[in-house]
């Protein structure tokens, strides 16, 4: 299985507004903490406020936030989401198949039930699952924001 990039963006933005949560989340920072263009970004952020997933805030002090609680947010309906069908082989899709195997073909059958598995284990996963480890998260996007300089105070490293 391989999920898009964009679905891959939509899970760091959803992750960091945990993270973050209750401040608002700019989306210059999603783009530079994780190397990503802007554009791709907006698009992500704007088709999750859209589903209901985020509260965007236009503005120049504005930005997203979750709009319900991490808990709630299930990664394999963010899947489902950002990626549409998991049509993995053509035969799941009945009107682009072509093949003339289909309901008998034992090997369709074993990626769908492969591909459902995939979900099922995706469908236990929350956003606050993936934000659990908070600090190592928080310590790694602060390294990150700060152009991963670290100064040493006293004997103690320090970022900066």
């Amino acid at each position: 299985m391989k999920l898009t990039s964009y679905t891959n963006y939509a899970m760091r933005c959803l992750q960091l507004a945990a993270l973050k949560s209750p401040e608002l989340v700019r989306v210059d920072d999603v783009a530079f903490i994780h190397s990503v263009s802007r554009p791709n970004i907006v698009k992500v952020v704007h088709q999750l406020g859209k589903a209901g997933y985020l509260e965007t805030v236009r503005g120049r002090g504005g930005g997203f936030r979750l709009n319900r609680p991490a808990e709630e947010i299930i990664v394999g309906d963010i899947i489902r989401l950002t990626e549409g069908p998991l049509d993995i082989v053509e035969c799941f899709n009945p009107e682009e198949n072509t093949c003339p195997l289909i309901g008998i073909c034992k090997l369709s059958k074993k990626i769908q039930e492969a591909t459902n598995a995939f979900m099922d284990v995706l469908d236990e996963v929350t956003i606050a699952d993936i934000a659990s480890n908070r600090i190592p998260l928080l310590s790694r996007i602060d390294f990150l924001e700060n152009n991963g300089k670290e100064v040493t105070l006293d004997s103690a490293k320090v970022v900066i």
